[in-house]
């Protein structure tokens, strides 16, 4: 399979579900920018495929990025969606481009829903929805250090 390939619309995303439902697996949802991807981000996006069977990743469009992160993103939402993609344990990347991914949680309507550890359960965008149909709403740990902001201004410094 193409890396291409596992970046979906949301209408391609239903008939994906489907069949990997149909396949007994579990689906796990997780979003963010990924502007810049990272040891955390690896790790993270690891340990979320790891609590189901299939990861949906939400990435943020561009504008919402610009909204959320005033001078950012670094790389265009195709770039970063690719680079997603080609990661082995995320099997579909969906862009969203509302400033929040309630919408497309709803449409997903994850078994498991997860965020980094740095996020409160009743913080967590959707939560209610999964909760009250009858999915998980979990957190995992960040790797410490890691971060696209701490990054940036690595390299802004020179060092």
């Amino acid at each position: 399979m193409w890396t291409k390939d596992k970046i979906l619309t949301l209408d391609q995303l239903p008939a994906k579900l489907a069949e990997w439902r149909a396949a007994g697996r579990a689906v796990v949802f997780t979003n963010g920018c990924f502007d810049l991807l990272h040891l955390g981000h690896v790790d993270y996006l690891e340990q979320a495929h790891h609590l189901g069977g299939a990861l949906v990743v939400g990435l943020n469009t561009d504008a919402s990025v610009s909204c959320l992160k005033p001078g950012r993103p670094l790389q265009d939402e195709q770039a970063r969606a690719r680079i997603l993609a080609s990661l082995a344990f995320v099997d579909a990347v969906v862009l969203f481009g509302e400033p929040t991914p309630r919408a497309l949680i709803e449409a997903v309507r994850p078994d498991v829903l997860v965020k980094g550890d740095d996020y409160a359960i009743d913080g967590i965008v959707g939560h209610e929805f999964v909760l009250n149909n009858g999915g998980q709403v979990l957190t995992v740990p960040l790797v410490p250090g890691y971060s696209t902001s701490r990054i940036v201004e690595k390299i802004r410094r020179g060092a």
